[in-house]
């Protein structure tokens, strides 16, 4: 493809394009050499950390320490996740000191962030020995190339590199088979699970004929003539159904015909349901239910999970004005300041972590070897990883009245994790409402 660059090109159109053109191409640039140093500082912050373990016993665990540390106080003072802050830590060292000449040309510009992913992706499964020279030729693949089309060309070039089979090469990636949830928008979220490919495509193609054969029976039914589920929603309807009902073939506590403890294992979240919006949905959007460490659900959800568990609800009695949780009941025969816990915290209590304190640890700030109190101001829900933080580095925290927890940073920084308020339950209204709805019942505020 050739153009011609020749003739001038008239006073609007094209010419203003070519100066937007200009400016994309110029901060693009700019992104580019930022974003290469800062990736070249977060690799020196992991070789810091790894550096401070050279001069200690040799341990996985004692570098792992090191390197939570430095990314919890980056994480701490940018607002992000530890987690997520050391994966970033961990990918900046690969690329630095494993592709170098990636990183050059990205800073230089002749490469993408997206050619940069694809390349450290595809080069993840190669051995250390041949990463140099995949990673010259990858850079000398990429010109001229989408990140789309280069991805294609580097699987070529990797397997070609590889001193192992396929089958050798599949028998470790099976180690890797996992489940995890990606939280979405409007109360949805994407169940990823990372199985072997024959498994994967096996699953899928039960699903799709399980939903074929529910389209295929609705005529036989009336009950069904309504149901106008497409494939797709079947699919994912049938999934959910076989996941939170069904008890696995392999279950190694079946003694008999019966479904084993693994089949009369039933799932666990925490939910917040605000008693107002549990009566009148028109509070929905104001003072949403919560899926602890997700986000809001619609009511009807949040409703059909008060009317059809057979666990009780704690209540939760909170300050009208700061919504600061001040008692709880239940009819449940369940430790009180367990309770209580649970419902002040609702996470984990390390800066910015949301994993749910159903899936916490509770556990003493002052700890109670050294004369720690086991009572509600001396304790709160600290996930796994962080609670063996907060054991193996140097993050100190104390405790403040109403459960603020005060976190110190190995280099002094300081940070509070205060409990999320209920929504309080008193309301201003503006001085000139809206009538009210004839058609709804209103709460009295």
């Amino acid at each position: 493809m050739s153009i011609d660059v020749s003739s001038t090109p008239p006073s609007s159109g094209p010419r203003a394009l070519s100066a937007v053109l200009g400016e994309v191409l110029r901060t693009g640039a700019a992104v580019a050499e930022a974003e290469v140093a800062r990736t070249r500082a977060l690799a020196e912050a992991g070789h810091l950390a790894l550096d401070v373990m050279a001069e200690r016993p040799a341990s996985s665990r004692a570098a792992e320490m090191a390197l939570r540390e430095v990314a919890s106080e980056i994480a701490a003072a940018e607002n992000l996740s530890d987690r997520s802050l050391q994966t970033q830590i961990g990918r900046a060292m690969t690329l630095v000191d494993d592709y170098p000449a990636t990183l050059a040309a990205w800073e230089q510009g002749t490469i993408t962030r997206a050619h940069v992913h694809a390349i450290l992706e595809i080069g993840a499964s190669l051995p250390g020995e041949v990463r140099a020279e995949f990673d010259a030729l990858a850079v000398a693949t990429a010109e001229g190339l989408s990140p789309g089309r280069l991805r294609s060309r580097l699987a070529v070039l990797a397997e070609s590199l590889q001193p192992t089979t396929i089958t050798e090469r599949h028998q470790r990636g099976r180690e890797t088979r996992c489940v995890r949830v990606v939280t979405g928008q409007d109360g949805m979220s994407d169940l990823v699970a990372t199985l072997p490919t024959v498994l994967a495509v096996g699953i899928y193609d039960r699903l799709t004929q399980q939903a074929r054969t529910v389209i295929d029976t609705r005529s036989d039914t009336p009950v069904s003539a309504t149901d106008e589920r497409t494939t797709a929603q079947l699919r994912a309807d049938l999934l959910a159904d076989l996941l939170l009902t069904g008890a696995p073939d392999a279950d190694p506590t079946r003694t008999d015909d019966g479904p084993g403890t693994l089949g009369t294992i039933r799932a666990r979240i925490q939910v917040v349901v605000p008693a107002l919006t549990l009566l009148n949905p028109q509070h929905e959007n104001t003072d949403p239910a919560t899926l602890i460490g997700h986000g809001p659900i619609d009511t009807d959800t949040a409703r059909t999970l008060t009317t059809s568990t057979t666990t009780p609800w704690d209540r939760v009695i909170t300050h009208p004005i700061t919504g600061a949780v001040l008692h709880t009941d239940t009819y449940h025969r369940t430790t009180a300041i367990d309770r209580h816990l649970r419902a002040r915290d609702r996470h984990c209590r390390w800066p910015g972590c949301t994993v749910p304190a159903t899936r916490s640890e509770v556990d003493h700030t002052l700890d109670y070897a050294l004369g720690g109190p086991t009572n509600i101001h001396n304790l709160s829900h600290l996930c796994q990883r962080h609670h063996t933080q907060k054991q193996f580095t140097r993050w100190k925290v104390k405790q403040l009245p109403n459960g603020i927890l005060q976190w110190t940073s190995p280099t002094g920084r300081t940070y509070r994790d205060e409990p999320l308020p209920y929504s309080p339950a008193v309301r201003f209204l503006p001085d000139d409402p809206a009538p009210p709805d004839p058609d709804h019942d209103h709460a009295p505020f």
